[in-house]
């Protein structure tokens, strides 16, 4: 009976994640700020335990609010809006390094995620959201508190400067009204997931290159701030004034310094292994 015991939870675990499977939307696919062709994985179909989602989003009236290139604000649902920033090069040069540095069975490819497509958001345990203009509709919010609160984890990053900030936290507290967000301590798991971590320091962008200034809107000094739920677990990691989407976007690029990428990527290992075991 022991056996007998043991198949059926392995079945009935093998039947969950196909249940779980059935009802996701397919890969798709949307053009970006910067990138419109980016070559596809051989195996992007795969279908794998982990799928590193990312959120789409409506564009606030931040300090960003015009795109690079002459390009203007059109239909968030159908790219070229600000969630689409370092997608998809980023996601996926991440990708790959996960799957390279842990045996966490990834997809090569990302997943982007509308919370108006129905149920749809449940599919999806780990969603990052490129926030730095960043706007949700009522209708948004409250899915996307349902989603935290059944266990989901959200990382936001690319929030530059105290406009950009509060412009962010506007959103966040109709998520989670009177929750306020604490700095991420040295010792927390989520630092020690995979790496140890607590020698972090500021994430800047490719563009930083090109200016010789590593911040934006006078976001000098970086933090990773968390929100958490009515157990103590973090729901929201927060990367704040830096652009480590940006570090794992030009990690194939010699001319991008190497330290920002490797730090880059192993907070998001870190974060990816983190929500996946609490």
């Amino acid at each position: 009976m022991r056996w007998a015991a043991r198949l059926s939870v392995v079945l009935g675990a093998v039947a969950c994640a196909g249940a779980a499977l059935a009802f996701q939307r397919p890969f798709r696919e949307y053009p970006g700020m910067e990138y419109n062709d980016f070559p596809l994985p051989s195996d992007h179909r795969e279908q794998t335990e982990f799928v590193f989602a990312r959120l789409m989003h409506p564009d606030s009236l931040g300090s960003f609010g015009r795109f690079r290139r002459g390009r203007q604000r059109g239909d968030w649902t159908q790219g070229y809006a600000w969630w689409t920033n370092d997608y998809p090069r980023a996601d996926r040069h991440l990708l790959t390094a996960l799957r390279r540095l842990t045996r966490v069975h990834a997809r090569s490819v990302e997943q982007p995620v509308n919370l108006d497509d129905g149920d749809d958001v449940f599919n999806w345990p780990f969603l990052y959201a490129n926030v730095n203009s960043f706007s949700l509709t009522e209708p948004q919010i409250v899915k996307l508190r349902e989603y935290l609160m059944r266990g989901g984890f959200l990382v936001c990053d690319d929030v530059w400067g105290e406009d950009a900030w509060n412009n962010f936290m506007a959103t966040m507290s109709r998520v989670f009204p009177g929750r306020s967000p604490e700095e991420i301590e040295d010792h927390e798991p989520v630092f020690h997931a995979v790496y140890n971590l607590e020698q972090r320091y500021q994430i800047p962008g490719e563009w930083s290159l090109r200016s010789g200034v590593p911040y934006l809107a006078g976001g000098v000094v970086p933090h990773w701030r968390a929100l958490y739920d009515e157990k103590g677990r973090m729901s929201v990691s927060m990367w704040v004034n830096n652009d480590t989407a940006d570090s794992w976007e030009w990690a194939d690029s010699p001319r991008y310094p190497e330290r920002y990428s490797a730090l880059g990527i192993r907070i998001a290992v870190n974060h990816i292994v983190y929500a996946l075991t609490h």
